[in-house]
């Protein structure tokens, strides 16, 4: 294959995924208890052991990849003569994707003849892990980089994201939502519903008392929305919530034949904004 589809960290997907397909990952780094450490799936850092330190109080604070990161990553493949797909973090969420774009000019440059397409996917944790996903299974099956850049291209956005979290003080810190709005919330134990929208911004959609209801509307956005559901894999990430995350997996089987779901846990890049307890749902549908 001359085409190599590279990821970002922000995938969320299970280590085991990217292992055993061999797929090339941009890591993000986050700032955490006063070191910095590379977002790696898990390896350095575990995630329950991240979590837990959240839960206790540490706040980490991450920052984007620049272009000089992005050259040195793409040289080594524009020098073995492969044409790269780099299949990127939200541009709404993250700076990231400019410094792609600059890393590509620059990189156009030094290599008249590399061939560097830099897709912007519009989307975060496993809803970027689910396009990757399929992608990835793509050029397993033979397609070209022209064929996987028109599917990804064509259907990012119609990969849903939906999700809701335990804490909202977390949101605050990012501004998603205000001090006030946290405040009451978190008294009247008020939980969000968001997704991430066309643009791949978060935002909030509704709100619901309780976390079984607030789990219970992520399935029902499912039900709405879902298109040929036995033809598809679901993806869920949790911020160490694992008991809630088969919860939810659980009442979609209970409905639907799909294919599979895949539960993970969500990285420390996107964790350290939406924080432990986390509950977050992926699939195709209509449209995000």
């Amino acid at each position: 294959m001359n085409t190599v589809i590279i990821l970002d960290s922000c995938t969320d997907l299970p280590l085991s995924f990217i292992k055993e397909h061999n797929v090339p990952v941009v890591n993000f780094t986050y700032s955490f208890k006063g070191s910095e450490y590379k977002d790696d799936f898990g390896q350095t850092i575990n995630y329950k052991e991240f979590y837990e330190e959240v839960r206790k109080g540490e706040m980490p604070t991450t920052s984007q990849v620049n272009f000089e990161e992005y050259m040195n990553f793409f040289k080594p493949y524009l020098e073995a003569g492969k044409s790269i797909i780099y299949l990127c973090f939200s541009s709404a969420l993250s700076g990231s994707y400019n410094g792609a774009l600059l890393a590509k000019d620059m990189l156009m440059e030094e290599y008249q003849a590399a061939d560097i397409t830099i897709i912007d996917t519009k989307a975060a944790s496993m809803g970027e892990g689910l396009i990757a996903w399929y992608a990835i299974n793509m050029l397993e099956n033979g397609a070209t980089k022209d064929e996987i850049v028109s599917w990804v291209e064509n259907n990012k956005l119609k990969v849903a994201h939906w999700f809701t979290v335990e804490d909202l003080n977390h949101l605050k810190r990012g501004g998603r939502v205000s001090g006030t709005a946290a405040f009451i919330g978190s008294l009247l134990n008020i939980k969000p519903i968001l997704h991430v929208d066309n643009e791949g911004r978060l935002v909030p959609v509704s709100k619901v008392k309780g976390r079984k209801k607030s789990i219970k509307a992520l399935f029902d956005q499912l039900d709405e929305t879902i298109v040929k559901p036995e033809g598809q894999v679901i993806f869920i990430s949790h911020g160490d919530s694992l008991d809630d995350a088969n919860y939810l997996a659980n009442m979609i089987r209970a409905k639907y034949p799909v294919i599979d779901i895949v539960i993970n846990c969500i990285g420390p890049v996107i964790g350290a904004h939406s924080g432990p307890g986390t509950i977050a749902l992926f699939f195709v549908a209509k449209g995000r």
